[in-house]
Parts: structure tokens; C-alpha cells; sequence
């Protein structure tokens, strides 16, 4: 029997962005070599060279193909020994074959034949396997077992006897020996949907992988000093933290009945010993069936194949108001039958009604809630706009006090004059070279609630509301900022606009961030013994609730009473945005203690106030099977998209001429140092490769999200808007959402491809020639002017503003009276504007004048420049100089609510003074000696 080879034990994976492209792009390279190596002479150097290359690519891919079941680490030391054996032409075929089968991925349904010399073509195997995946989905099972390579291969033997011509899937095993090589196949291998731990396994792995340090968190001194028999359960809890899609089974030599009872809700089933083979296929069957049934979008299915007479609205149902026309045939020709045919208004037959769900709409949107880890999910058809207004009608009410982020979307903004709160704004910290902010510190939130605290208005706020991630990719620590708040105000509800971080569910350094897993975490963390006994110690050394000194409240890191808080969370989810859903596909997640007790018919009633009777049914069908995606894949497509993302920026930073004009900011020019205890710059390190980011999403205050590429152009002397129209979009069809004065943001997404992020390289290149060549034809004249437009985009840069205040007509109290607190009613300021003789139009220069005749000058619109897409003025606010000097500034074509020809819309000093029912000058006294007090 030939020997097996040696394995390498330090492996080093961290100089790797994508393993997974690492890995194709090994077996592309062998295959290359090896076809090489066949046509050379033996005794060349390029021979010997190539050799070499093979060598090392082996030695490489070794380890990655150990927690596979294609080819796995049997087959893959076959490799090896031939190789070294000389046998080059078979391990050459074998190679090739095997590198196809991974490119099109033909190996999930096909068997691997290493002695047949017909080859067939690839586009058939591509369009078979295609159509074998959705006939019968594969996927692989991880066994956690040390055996030897006859049982595994009785294990892989007695699985296939299993198979069953009705099976709906079709599996493969994938065995490792320990508790580290567990860790790593779950990392690695996409393909994985459950896992069976069996009884008793040591803890080390024969590879030493520092890509694994990071996810052990000390883990490894605990775990290796635990008997095997508790190593299982803990394996189990781990990898249900990194992939909790991933069914877990026990095997187990000891009692049973018992194990089940303390690990129920980690693991779907505990077996004892291997007394039901039958049961465990069959359960490993009907846990990944649970996550593929997408309930609302077969029901539909169903009912387009059934002969029905419409006889109600709706004449496309059925498409036969299109089929019968002379005019329109083409509309199927374009969209296929199929979408019509599912068109219907009806809510039986087999559907359902979005407002009164009973069936398989019911059904999906409790799939939704386990696939977000929410208590419970409703579906949106109007986008998150609506979503969001439906939250906060939910759980304000008129004279409830919210402390909001100003930078939010718009629609909250209008939500706040829907419900007729008293908005308390929230100044984020501001990145003024980039002219964009970032987010609200904790700090900021913990001294607007003391201040409220001590002017005994506390018990009015209701609601924090902050948007996570930011639209250009900063994340908050979710939980210590609802950890923090609550230790001051038990009961505050949070509102997370998560509308552009519905994939962070599906990657587990993602995860943690996200509003649902933190209240999750929040909530069972506070009701364990070992939190009862912290706080305990805490409160001893400061009483928050007693404590006058603010700035030691404010400057230590804050536990909440577990015996006095509530977690009440919310998030609303532009699924469409980051997903697989329609346009206008969205979600709101409930985390609420309190929902069923306080909330939940205000929250029916608000659904019922902005949800449509006539929603679309295509739209509520892709937000399931769109949550049947992420359950079943999304690991993998979340970890592509990070790993193209990070795959843009190193080309950015590292190609001479794209690096002269472009840069993607990295965390420091996003994040201020203050925020960041981990002292992380950037994600990237030659020294230490891609390691950089969980540290820094582990400690840091605020995280920046590395799909969000924020493009700093301002070298090349175009402006933003200019760059994405003229060039991204009109000269070579790139489309993007956001730009500010200077820079550009891409995003990759679950969609993006290989192929696309490098078309993006492609153009910039373009674009950085085409700029470059520009600037060499200068004339001397010209180039100045080209630097002055430089320098005004680099360095002369506006100061972002803060938000000012509110007039004191907008400020007062549930009595009517005069409040001490900054917050305002803006529900009144911006119904006070729909009467023209209330308000004014003022131009920027007679704006100027005013405030220099000490007028206090208030507007009567949101005013919202494109970009930066945030409200710098809203109803009811006082025009401060910074505002003035920024609208100023500003060199965008796009400002909503100020129209150049007439200015802004501005209130008379008539209309405030009746408001405020005082003359204006005792109202601009009150004002001031107001301000005095707040500060």
C-alpha cells in the first residue's frame, strides 16, 4: 500500500481575502501546471519551475479540501501520490476533470469517472446540473467523529444505500476528527445545511489555521480542559453562533434523555449511540425542507396552475386582458406568462390577505421571523418608508418625545409629523472632508437622556431611533448603545432602520451588529447569574438612578438593572435593497417583550392605516423564497460579497495610475480614532493580511462595513454628481446610488459577480487614463484652474452644520407651557406652512440680512440637498449662520424644498408670534434665556 503523505501543520490563511477564490483559483492553476508539465522535457528548468508551482498549490489546497466532500481529503492524497509517483498524465486528467466539476458544480449530481476518456461538454454538465439542483437540491452533512478512512468510507456507503428515488434532496458527508476542524468546515464549506456530532472527539485539529483565532475567544483553554463527552454540546453552541442555519444533531454515548433536556435548543434531535440510522437521515431530510418550503410562494404557484373565472377587479389576472389584445402580445413576450397567470386580487383559493393573514402568509412571515432571529416579522409591499411610518404610529403617540437621528431617511422625518411626537434631533459626528456624516456616539445619546433626566422630562421620552448601517457603511455596537440607554431609562423602545443591512443576519461578524441578535443577546445575558452578579457589583459602585454627576455617567460604560428593564426593539428592513426580493420588498422585525401586552393592537391598526388592500402578490412572494435563499445560502453570498468588495479596494490601492487619482477611505477616514479602541485603520495589513476586521467589530464603537466603498475622487478635479452622471453612467452604464461633493459610494451585493467588479476596475482605469491624458494637455492657464478645482474639492470643504434649534412656538410642554428641552413639535410647524398667508419666500442674501437685524428666520420646509440626501433645515427650525454658510457652499443641482428663483420658505414673524402667543421680540428673549437653561 503506498504511503500517505506528510501533512503540513502551520497553515496560514489570513493573506487571503476569499478562501473560496483561493481555492478556485489553486485548482485553475493546477490544472494549467500539470497540462503544461505533459509537453515538457523532463529535464528543463521551466519543467522543474512548474514543479515547484504544483508543489506548493498541493500543499496549499491540502487543508481547504479536508472540509469538502468533492474532492475531499481522500481523493485529493490520491493526487499527491501520483504526482509524486511521476504519474503525470493521470493526475493531469484527474485535475482537469475535477476543476470542471467544481466550476460547474456538476459534481453535486454526478459521479467522478477517472477511467473513462469521454469528456462531456461543459455547457451540457452546466445546464444538467442546473436543472438536477432544482429538481433534487444537494447539499453536505459535516460528521464530527474520529474514524478511520474504511469507516468513513462505511459511513459514505451506508448514506448512499439510504437514498431514496422520492427524496426531495440528495447529500454527501463531510467527516472531520476534532473540535477545531469543526470551526473550520463550517467557515469553509458553503455547502454544509446540517451537522451530526457524535459522542466523544478531541479538540485540537492537525492544522494550525490562524484564520481560527479569532472565532475561538479563549474557547480553546475551556473546551480542551472539559471531558469529551461535554465537548459536543459546547461545539454545538459555537457553531450555532458562526452559522445558526446549520441543523445540529447529537449522538451520544450517555444518557439521552437527560442531554436533551439542557441542550433542546441548540440541538433539533439528541440520539442515543447509533440505534436509528433511519431516524437521523430522515430528520436531516426534514430540517432543511423546513428552511426550503417557501409557503406563500408555492401557494401561488399552485393557484396560477388552477382554471378559474374571474369575475372581480383585476382584468390582468390570468393575463387575459392581454392575451385577447391586438396591441399588448408582446408584454408576455418580455415578462413570460407566468406572472400574470399568479395575478390575482383573490385571498382564497389557497392565498391569503396581507392585512388578516391566516395561511401560507402566516406561514411565510414566520418563516421570515426565524430567518432574522425575530419574535416576530411583517411583511411590506410599500418599501421601508412605509414600514417605518407603521412603527412609529405603532408606539407614538401626539407629545411622546423621540430622540432621532437628523441624518435619517426622510421618511422618518415625515413619520414624526404623522404621529405628532416631539422630535428631539441628535447630532451626528461629522466627516467634513467628505462632506457626510456619520453616526450618533453614545456619549451624545447618554447626554441628551440626562438632560431630559434632569429637567424631569424623562418619563416623556418614548423611542430612540438610529439608523444602522448608515448608507455610506458606519455600524453601531447595537447592543452597548441599547445596554447604555436602558441603564438610564428602562423602558425606552429602540426603532433600528436597518435598511440597508438585511444580509448582516447571514455572516456571523455581521450578526452581533444586527438589532435582532443584540436584543437577543441583551435579553438572555441580563437574566443569567453571572450578569446578576456583575450589576450587582457595578451598582454598588454607582447608582445610576441616584447619581448627579453626569459626566462620569456619561464617561463610564453603563449596565442596565435586569430587574427594571424591557427589551423592546424594532427593526424595518429594506429586503429588496440587499436581498433577493422585488422593488418595494420589505420587512419589519419585532423584538418586543412587551408586544403582545402593550403594543400589538396599536401596531395592527397602524398596519392596517398604511398597508394597501391590494398589495402585490409577486412582491410578497420574493420576500419568501428570498428568505428561503438566505436560509439555505446566504453565508456564501454575504462572504462573496465581502470578499469582492475587499478584492476592489486592494486593486484601487495597489495599481499605480488608480491609486494617483482614486482611493476607497479606509476605517480611520470614516471612523475617528475616539471610536475605535481596537486602534484599527484599515481591514487590511501586509504584515497580518485580512485579520483586522473582527477585531475591530468586536470592540469598536462604530464598525464600518467594507462592502460600503466609499470612492474619494476629489484628485481628479470632477465632482461627484459629475462622475456619476457623465461618466459612470452615461459613457459607460454603472449605475450607483449616492455621491457627496467629492467622492462616490459602490456597494456589492449578493449579485455581484467576479466578472462585474472587474468591468468596475475596468472603467476606472478607463477614466483615470482618460483623466491623466487631460491634464498632460493642459495649458498653463488651465492646469491652474484644474488645481483650484482640486484644491476646492479636497480642502476648501464646507463645515456640515449641526442641527440648530427649534423656534420657541414649536416648544412647549403636555400643558402648552414653555419646555426647558430642545425638543419641538413639528407636526404643527409643518401644517402651519399649508397656509400661504403663514409663510414667506426670503432669498439666501435676504436670509443673511435678516439674522444681521437679529431676526430669527424659521423655515417651514424640510430642505434636503442631493447629496448629501439629509434634511439640513425642517419645519419649524431656526436658520442658523452655519446653515446659511453651507447652503451656501453647496454646488449641487439637487436641493428639495428651496427653489433658487423665489429662496426659501420661511414663516412670518406675524405667524410665529401668534403661534407662540407672545409678541416676537418676548419671543426671541424667551428663546435666548430658554437656550441659556438647555445648555
Amino acid at each position: 500500500m503506498a504511503r500517505k503523505p506528510k501533512r503540513t501543520n502551520e497553515v496560514s490563511f489570513n493573506r487571503y481575502h476569499s478562501i473560496w477564490e483561493m481555492r478556485a483559483d489553486g485548482w485553475i492553476s493546477l490544472t494549467d501546471d500539470l497540462g503544461r508539465m505533459t509537453d515538457l522535457s523532463r529535464e528543463s528548468a521551466e519543467y522543474d519551475a512548474r514543479k515547484a508551482r504544483v508543489q506548493a498549490t498541493m500543499a496549499t489546497l491540502r487543508p481547504v479540501e479536508s472540509y469538502w466532500a468533492f474532492p475531499g481529503r481522500r481523493l485529493f492524497d490520491d493526487l499527491v501520490l501520483w504526482f509524486e509517483a511521476g504519474d503525470l498524465n493521470r493526475v493531469q486528467t484527474a485535475v482537469r476533470r475535477i476543476n470542471r466539476m467544481l466550476a460547474n458544480r456538476s459534481y453535486r449530481h454526478q459521479v467522478l469517472s477517472l477511467d473513462s476518456d469521454v469528456e462531456g461538454p461543459s455547457e451540457i454538465e452546466t445546464e444538467e446540473e442546473a436543472q438536477a439542483q432544482i429538481t433534487r437540491p444537494y447539499f453536505e452533512v459535516l460528521i464530527v467523529d474520529e474514524m478511520s478512512e474504511q469507516e468513513e468510507e462505511a459511513l459514505r456507503r451506508r448514506v448512499q444505500r439510504k437514498r431514496r428515488p422520492d427524496d426531495a434532496f440528495v447529500f454527501d458527508i463531510v467527516v472531520v476528527p476534532s473540535f477545531e476542524d469543526a470551526l473550520i468546515a463550517t467557515l469553509f464549506n458553503f455547502n454544509l445545511q446540517a451537522c451530526v456530532i457524535r459522542h466523544g472527539f478531541p479538540f485540537r485539529s492537525e492544522y494550525r489555521l490562524d484564520l481560527l483565532r479569532k472565532f475561538l475567544d479563549g474557547l480553546d483553554e475551556d473546551v480542551e480542559c472539559r471531558p469529551e463527552s461535554e465537548r459536543g454540546p459546547l461545539l454545538g453552541a459555537k457553531i450555532a453562533e458562526l452559522r445558526p442555519e446549520i441543523d445540529l444533531y447529537l449522538v451520544t454515548d450517555l444518557n439521552a434523555e437527560e442531554i436533551a433536556m439542557r441542550v433542546g435548543d441548540i440541538f433539533q434531535r439528541v440520539f442515543f449511540r447509533e440505534e436509528d440510522h433511519t431516524e437521523l437521515y430522515m430528520a436531516i431530510m426534514k430540517g432543511v425542507d423546513q428552511r426550503y418550503r417557501a409557503p406563500f410562494f408555492r401557494a401561488l404557484k399552485d393557484f396560477a396552475k388552477q382554471p378559474t373565472g374571474v369575475f372581480h377587479a383585476l382584468p390582468v389576472a390570468r393575463g387575459k386582458s392581454i392575451m385577447n389584445s391586438n396591441w399588448i402580445q408582446d408584454v408576455t413576450q418580455f415578462y413570460g406568462i407566468n406572472l400574470f397567470m399568479a395575478e390575482t386580487s383573490a385571498t382564497s383559493g389557497g392565498l391569503d390577505s396581507l392585512l388578516d393573514p391566516v395561511g401560507p402568509l402566516k406561514r411565510a412571515q414566520e418563516c421570515a421571523a426565524r430567518a432574522f432571529g425575530a419574535k416576530r416579522t411583517f411583511f411590506a409591499t410599500n418599501g421601508t418608508s412605509t414600514a417605518n411610518k407603521i412603527v412609529v404610529q405603532a408606539l407614538i403617540k401626539p407629545g411622546d418625545i423621540v430622540l432621532i437621528d437628523r441624518n435619517c431617511h426622510k421618511s422618518h422625518h415625515y413619520g414624526m409629523v404623522l404621529s405628532g411626537a416631539q422630535v428631539a434631533y441628535l447630532d451626528s459626528y461629522p466627516l467634513d472632508q467628505c462632506s457626510m456624516y456619520g453616526a450618533v456616539s453614545v456619549a451624545e445619546l447618554k447626554r441628551t437622556l440626562l438632560a431630559y433626566r434632569r429637567d424631569g422630562h424623562l418619563h416623556r421620552v418614548k423611542m430612540v431611533l438610529l439608523t444602522n448601517c448608515t448608507f455610506d457603511g458606519i455600524v453601531y455596537d447595537v447592543e452597548r448603545v441599547m445596554e447604555e440607554c436602558l441603564a438610564i431609562k428602562p423602558d425606552l423602545i429602540f426603532l433600528w432602520d436597518e435598511a440597508w443591512f438585511a444580509f448582516a443576519r447571514f455572516h456571523p461578524t455581521y450578526r452581533r451588529r444586527t438589532s435582532m441578535a443584540a436584543a437577543k443577546r441583551l435579553y438572555e445575558r441580563a437574566r443569567t447569574a453571572e450578569y446578576a452578579m456583575a450589576y450587582k457589583s457595578f451598582s454598588q459602585d454607582l447608582c445610576v438612578e441616584d447619581c448627579e454627576d453626569e459626566a462620569r455617567l456619561i464617561e463610564t460604560r453603563l449596565m442596565p438593572d435586569p430587574a427594571r428593564m424591557r427589551v423592546r426593539v424594532y427593526a424595518t428592513q429594506s429586503t429588496h435593497k440587499t436581498l433577493t426580493s422585488l422593488r418595494q420588498g420589505s420587512m419589519i422585525h419585532v423584538w418586543d417583550q412587551d408586544f403582545k401586552e402593550k403594543t400589538e393592537e396599536a401596531f395592527h391598526e397602524a398596519y392596517m392605516t398604511h398597508t394597501s388592500t391590494s398589495p402585490s402578490y409577486q412582491i410578497l412572494a420574493s420576500l419568501d423564497f428570498g428568505r428561503r435563499q438566505v436560509e439555505l445560502e446566504g453565508y456564501e453570498l454575504v462572504q462573496r460579497q465581502i470578499e469582492l468588495a475587499m478584492t476592489l479596494r486592494k486593486q484601487v490601492a495597489t495599481h499605480p495610475l488608480l491609486k494617483k487619482y482614486f482611493r476607497f477611505l479606509n476605517v480611520d477616514e470614516l471612523v475617528p480614532a475616539s471610536y475605535r479602541a481596537s486602534r484599527i485603520d484599515t481591514y487590511y495589513d501586509p504584515e497580518t493580511g485580512w485579520s483586522n476586521m473582527e477585531s475591530a467589530w468586536r470592540t469598536d464603537e462604530f464598525a464600518l462595513d467594507p462592502t460600503r466603498l466609499t470612492l474619494f475622487i476629489g484628485d481628479t478635479g470632477i465632482d461627484g454628481d459629475t462622475f456619476k452622471n457623465r461618466y459612470l453612467m452615461d459613457k459607460y452604464g454603472i449605475q450607483i446610488n449616492k455621491t457627496s461633493r467629492n467622492t462616490v459610494l459602490f456597494m456589492t451585493n449578493i449579485g455581484t459577480t467576479r466578472s462585474s467588479v472587474a468591468f468596475l476596475i475596468e472603467v476606472l482605469l478607463k477614466i483615470a487614463k482618460e483623466v491623466d491624458s487631460n491634464i498632460a494637455d493642459l495649458s498653463a492657464i488651465e492646469r491652474r484652474l484644474h488645481e483650484r478645482r482640486v484644491h476646492s474639492l479636497t480642502d476648501e470643504l464646507p463645515p456640515l452644520p449641526n442641527f440648530s434649534h427649534f423656534h420657541l412656538a414649536f416648544r412647549r410642554g403636555p400643558a402648552g407651557n414653555l419646555a426647558a428641552t430642545p425638543d419641538g413639535d413639528i407636526r404643527s410647524a409643518f401644517f402651519l406652512s399649508y397656509d400661504e398667508e403663514n409663510c414667506e419666500y426670503l432669498t439666501l442674501s435676504q436670509v443673511r440680512a435678516a439674522i444681521g437685524e437679529n431676526r430669527e428666520v424659521v423655515s417651514a420646509l424640510f430642505i434636503i440637498p442631493y447629496p448629501p440626501g439629509f434634511p439640513i433645515l425642517v419645519p419649524g427650525q431656526v436658520i442658523s449662520e452655519d446653515i446659511l454658510a453651507f447652503m451656501e457652499a453647496l454646488d449641487v443641482r439637487e436641493i428639495h424644498g428651496y427653489r433658487p428663483q423665489i429662496g426659501l420658505r420661511v414663516f412670518t414673524d406675524r405667524a410665529l408670534a401668534q403661534v407662540a402667543g407672545t409678541g416676537t421680540r418676548a419671543v426671541g428673549a424667551r428663546l435666548e434665556d430658554d437656550l441659556l437653561r438647555v445648555d
